[in-house]
């Protein structure tokens, strides 16, 4: 696959009416059946993974992104490399240096002060180093914690955005307008497409949605279509690692007892792993090519 930056993928996305995938292969064995999906259905590509995942899989960036720059050039396409929700500059720099192409600060719990000054950091450090970097204004929570009445308060603050854009520098931008992490309690989560027009009305970089797994087709694409161009880039983690743990019968594993099971299970998973990724770009992500 040919490599192309995040920021290049998405302008053209959000000119074409679509949103590119930002699937979490959550372990290296997984980042072929993530690029073959979208060899099958011709669509550019996002593989990520996360500080947490770094931790809960027992796989560090180098690991991650060794395996990714080993197979990449196997499949057809266009794809990227990107390290998702990160607190730790340590860690960003670990995955600059190891090829990241994007990295995720996640200062969103701080201050917008705070957040910004943060962010501003890591944006001087990694543009120095020709990498993209996103940013997350608001909180986007996990789904355990959506109570039943709403919480727009923690939602992205369309009066802030330009500020914020404009003293960071940052590429891509995450917003939180009623998405979360997990598997939703509910069937369709209420997702503020006002307050998401609002927010493009005062920024034109890319935009982000977090929680993307789980959420039915029409509000994905509803939030990619909206007038003046919506999210361009959606970000999906639960849905993979259900088909895979679900093909496998088993819990969650490290990176390295994933690689230590029997080679026909695994691709057994890993194929219904790449049937989420076909289907998320073709029925979610409204992908035509």
């Amino acid at each position: 696959m040919q490599l192309v930056p995040v920021t290049q993928m998405l302008k053209a996305a959000e000119k074409g009416g679509y949103g590119i995938g930002s699937f979490s292969a959550r372990n290296t064995y997984l980042i072929d059946a993530v690029l073959k999906g979208a060899q099958e259905t011709k669509a550019p590509v996002i593989v990520q993974i996360s500080a947490n995942e770094f931790n809960w899989f027992d796989v560090t960036a180098k690991e991650f992104a060794d395996r990714f720059y080993e197979v990449h050039g196997r499949y057809q396409g266009q794809a990227a490399l990107h390290l998702d929700h990160t607190k730790d500059m340590d860690i960003i720099k670990a995955a600059i240096d190891a090829g990241f192409q994007s990295v995720m600060i996640d200062a969103s719990q701080k201050s917008f002060e705070d957040n910004i000054a943060i962010t501003r950091e890591v944006v001087e450090y990694a543009h120095a180093k020709n990498v993209e970097v996103e940013a997350e204004l608001g909180k986007i929570g996990a789904t355990d914690k959506i109570e039943t009445d709403n919480d727009e308060s923690l939602y992205t603050d369309p009066a802030e955005v330009e500020e914020f854009v404009a003293k960071t520098g940052v590429d891509t931008l995450a917003v939180s307008i009623g998405t979360a992490h997990g598997v939703y309690p509910v069937k369709n989560p209420k997702i503020d497409l006002e307050r998401l027009a609002q927010i493009r009305k005062r920024v034109s970089i890319p935009l982000v949605l977090h929680g993307g797994s789980g959420l039915p087709p029409e509000t994905v694409q509803a939030a990619i279509t909206i007038p003046g161009g919506g999210v361009s880039k959606i970000n999906i983690a639960t849905d993979l690692e259900q088909a895979f743990l679900g093909s496998l019968g088993c819990q969650r594993k490290t990176n390295r007892e994933i690689w230590q099971m029997d080679e026909k299970a695994l691709a057994e998973a890993a194929e219904a792993v790449q049937r989420v990724v076909e289907d998320k770009i073709k029925n979610f992500l409204l992908w035509k090519g």
